[in-house]
């Protein structure tokens, strides 16, 4: 039977039994494949083996039906490999010459790609396992990088064909690691794969090859530019990642030299737009490499990278764009290795050429671009027209992106150079807050009248910026659309609600004024407790209430207090979780340092009389140990030590066992590490809320709220807590060291002693 028509069906019928096989082995080994292991894997090796030309001749210009079966077949001998090894391990010594056979025969062509991929995955996975003595002779490692792992790294007419046609996909498979099914990145698996139990001998036979590629290269540096592209993509795939993936080195080369002599003339080219693929691997080179570049050697080369975001392959200037980017979020420690000052001497070149690259063919929404744009502005000073120049820049492109929004990232990093171009700026300039304004003021109005569903929330939290970026009192505009954000409309929109509460929050810090009104702020609490009805939103709600608290006067917020405490109330009887608990002891806390422990109790024993000793059994003891964050661990320890020595409820005779309570949560809050005291909260998602389609909300990083400690008049919160009760105790001598005893937890006592001692304070 030699007709290929007639054999067509019949092999794709066994390639779809291949796929039902690695289906039903997946999970595990069933007992009926393992009691008829010698027949199937007789048949797939006789399939590996059997050369079958008449099929093979007819399918050369596509992935043929041979090569689908062998495929499968290397899928399935693959899975078992790394599933049941020990029952497939007779089989192995085979079927590894099987493969190993194939591979040696199987031509570059890309329509014998998904052949060559899951044979190497195979050996590969056979080179990680204990039966890594099949390849422990020198001469099959020399064979296996001769014939398999540099013929499949060499660059190929379809690669080159996809840098020139297709530079998305490219990159995508270059630089960020959508390239796991091609031949390169699987040769290159396959040298780390042989290298985890025979480093020495592989790396000095890759690093052969390696030199003999650049002395190649030297000899005909226009015919042999494949060997360089495929020394330096070798030396790059096979670098050591150190330092949590961030930092790479490598032994395969001398560093130095190999930057001299294979990497320095790539870059000090005069013509950028020639050769551009040598030019991207040169780039990627320096990416990789960029924490072992000196910083005195990478600034000098910081003029060439800006040269490449001139070329006009799309690939290299989003290459050049992408190393600068990287090369400035290098750290030395926790510091940034280069600083505004290394920056500012090229800052206007630099800026000029990034916004170029942007007006190339297909780059006009170029997210490497654009991010480098974002990088830069964050770092550098920049002030007068220079700034005024990146926010024109910026606004127009906003202005062309607003008409067809298609690039979530571009548009991400694009909104986050505004923000961060609007506080490096300002901060250093105030009297540019005006051409900033007159700047965005169009296009956040074309925003939110047109309703740009992406772009509302970057332009609410922009608008949030603007506002705390002013002095008091605002301009009369903000005013003017602050009734917009209160009505109901705005809110229904689930993404938006994030940023109209930071919006809220803004005009509450710099117009708390002109919101003591009784419409305004009956508004703003109207909003509080819808989001604080909710579980997916209550923290939103709780972000506008200590907003409130932080900054109107008690006079403005007590007659709301009721209604305040009634709401949250209501939520702890019907809704309780321990992140709404928590959020309403650090609002309780707030209120405390703010007003008084008088103000607080007061104000909830309005609502029900003498309550307030309850709520602190019921609710603040048992929950204090759970807060966390430094800010919050501090606000709520003090508070605590507060209400332990200022407040009349808790310093009662009656009250001495809630008393002693306190004290020792206070102190299991100030004590024990946040990871010993908190236990994880699992919270299940309100279903009803989260059904359906809706887009989500993208935090601005460069316009965040900045936090404040509320109270940053105490230093250490401990101190604070042991001279606090010095204090109170020397006015009842022989009271508390007895509640102290009864109440806290041995450990809390020796804690307790030890912070005594350290500050110099005694409880009598």
């Amino acid at each position: 039977m030699q007709n290929a028509t007639v054999l067509r069906p019949l092999f794709e019928c066994q390639r779809l039994c291949c796929r039902v096989f690695y289906s039903l082995n997946f999970q595990e080994l069933p007992e009926f494949f393992e009691n008829h292991m010698k027949e199937w894997m007789g048949e797939f090796r006789t399939y590996l083996t059997t050369p079958y030309s008449v099929l093979e001749d007819a399918e050369r210009d596509k992935e043929g039906i041979v090569d689908q079966l062998r495929a499968a077949i290397c899928e399935n001998i693959n899975l078992y490999m790394e599933k049941n090894e020990e029952e497939f391990q007779e089989y192995l010594k085979d079927f590894a010459s099987a493969v190993w056979g194939l591979l040696m025969n199987v031509s570059t062509a890309s329509s014998r790609d998904r052949l060559a991929v899951t044979a190497i995955k195979f050996l590969t996975t056979v080179s990680k396992s204990v039966h890594h003595i099949l390849f422990s002779s020198v001469d099959i490692l020399r064979q296996i990088c001769e014939s398999i792992v540099v013929p499949n790294v060499m660059i190929r007419e379809d690669d080159e064909e996809l840098f020139e046609m297709n530079h998305i996909e490219y990159i995508r498979r270059d630089i960020e690691g959508s390239d796991l099914d091609t031949r390169r990145r699987m040769a290159c698996e396959l040298v780390k794969g042989l290298a985890t139990h025979y480093k020495e001998q592989v790396m000095a036979m890759v690093s052969m090859h390696i030199q003999n590629m650049q002395a190649k290269y030297v000899t005909n540096p226009a015919e042999n530019w494949k060997e360089k592209d495929c020394a330096i993509y070798l030396v790059v795939s096979l670098s050591t990642k150190q330092t949590a993936g961030v930092s790479a080195s490598t032994d395969l080369i001398n560093f130095e030299q190999f930057i001299l002599t294979m990497i320095m003339p790539e870059l000090q080219s005069e013509d950028v737009n020639a050769q551009p693929l040598l030019k991207a691997d040169a780039l990627k080179f320096l990416t990789t490499f960029r924490y072992q570049i000196p910083k005195t050697s990478a600034l000098s080369i910081m003029p060439h990278l800006m040269r490449f975001l001139l070329c006009e392959s799309n690939v290299v200037h989003s290459y050049a764009a992408n190393c600068i980017e990287k090369m400035l979020l290098v750290k030395d420690g926790r510091q940034l290795r280069y600083t505004s000052a290394d920056i500012n001497p090229f800052v206007q070149p630099l800026m000029t050429n990034l916004f170029n690259a942007l007006k190339f063919p297909e780059s006009q929404e170029n997210p490497y671009v654009m991010k480098c744009i974002m990088r830069v502005v964050g770092i550098a000073d920049l002030t007068g027209d220079l700034a005024i120049g990146c926010l024109t820049g910026l606004t127009s492109i906003l202005n062309e992106v607003c008409k067809n929004p298609k690039n979530p990232s571009f548009n991400h990093y694009l909104f986050e150079s505004v923000a961060a171009l609007m506080r490096r700026s300002c901060e250093r300039d105030p009297g540019l807050i005006a051409s900033f304004e007159a700047n965005l003021f169009p296009v956040l109005q074309t925003i939110l009248v047109h309703d740009v569903t992406e772009f509302v929330p970057y332009a609410l939290q922009l608008l949030a910026q603007l506002i705390e970026i002013n002095r008091p009192p605002l301009p009369t505009t903000y005013m003017q659309i602050f009734q917009l954000f209160l009505s109901p409309e705005s809110w229904q929109k689930k993404a938006n609600v994030p940023a109209l509460v930071r919006l809220l929050q803004a005009y509450l810090q710099k117009a708390p004024r002109e919101l003591t009104q009784e419409g305004p702020l009956s508004q703003v609490l109207g909003i509080f407790s819808k989001l604080v009805s909710s579980k997916s939103t209550d923290h939103l709600g709780f972000f506008i209430l200590n907003t409130i608290i932080e900054n109107l006067s008690y006079e403005v917020i007590s007659p709301y207090l009721c209604h305040i405490w009634s709401a949250l109330f209501i939520r702890l009887q019907n809704q309780r979780t321990v992140k709404f608990v928590k959020s309403v002891i650090i609002f309780m806390s707030l209120l405390l340092v703010k007003h008084g422990p008088g103000a607080l109790a007061d104000s909830i024993n309005s609502v029900q009389t003498n309550i307030f000793p309850a709520i602190l059994e019921q609710f603040w003891v048992t929950t204090l140990k759970s807060i966390t964050g430094v800010l919050e661990t501090k606000l709520c320890s003090v508070a605590s030590t507060r209400l332990l020595c200022e407040s009349p409820t808790l310093l009662a005779d009656t009250s001495a066992a809630l008393w002693g309570k306190m004290l020792d949560s206070t102190m299991n809050l100030l004590a024990r590490p946040e990871e010993d005291r908190v236990e994880e909260e699992i919270e299940m998602p309100d279903l009803e809320e989260t059904i359906g389609y809706t887009p989500a909300f993208a935090q601005l990083y460069n316009a965040g709220k900045k936090e404040e400690d509320p109270v940053k008049e105490i230093k250490d919160p401990k101190e604070f807590l042991v001279t606090s009760l010095a204090r109170l105790s020397a006015q009842a001598p022989g009271k508390y060291p007895s509640i102290i005893q009864q109440s806290l937890e041995p450990a809390n006592q020796a804690a307790l002693a030890q912070f005594c001692s350290r500050y110099g304070c005694t409880v009598v």
